[in-house]
């Protein structure tokens, strides 16, 4: 299987059934991170800014993925479903339903990064919001993440929380 570098795709997006949802998963992994370390940078201008503002985590992955799914195409949502039934270790801290999307989240990147850089630029930009400007017309720093209701909340993580049950107090 040929090789690719730093994104010059050599990979035809059918010979990717041969590729793992974990590998893609890992690959898209790197792929998120120096996204975000790029945005850190050009946004940013201290440390202590950057670590406050990570959203290199499952729960965030996991929403980010949510948020993408309506825009996704058939092929993008296949990957999705074969990255979220990686059977995954999840973190002390993180529920195995929003786990496994983060892994599906990061699995598309993966895929996207081999196949295609240009929907992979779109794609990350969708999961990029507006950054709010307080009163006295300055950035506050934090992104906004629209408050939805807990009806308006039914994406797929939300849905398998509440069959888990781990969505109870």
């Amino acid at each position: 299987m040929p090789l690719t570098v730093l994104g010059n795709a050599a990979f035809p997006p059918q010979s990717l059934s041969e590729v793992s949802p974990r590998a893609l998963a890992h690959l898209g992994d790197a792929v998120f991170h120096l996204f975000e370390r790029e945005r850190e940078i050009a946004h940013i201008s201290s440390a202590k800014q950057m670590h406050m503002r990570a959203r290199v985590n499952a729960s965030m992955q996991a929403d980010l993925l949510d948020g993408l799914l309506p825009d996704l195409t058939e092929i993008e949502l296949e990957i999705v479903r074969r990255g979220r039934n990686v059977k995954v270790s999840p973190a002390r801290r993180a529920e195995q339903a929003v786990y496994r999307f983060s892994t599906a989240f990061e699995a598309l990147l993966g895929y996207l990064y081999l196949t295609d850089m240009k929907r992979l630029r779109d794609v990350l930009a969708l999961t990029v919001r507006p950054v709010p400007v307080n009163q006295s017309g300055e950035r506050s720093g934090e992104e906004a993440r629209p408050e939805r209701s807990a009806a308006e909340s039914n994406g797929p993580v939300a849905a398998e929380r509440q069959q888990s049950g781990a969505g109870e107090g």
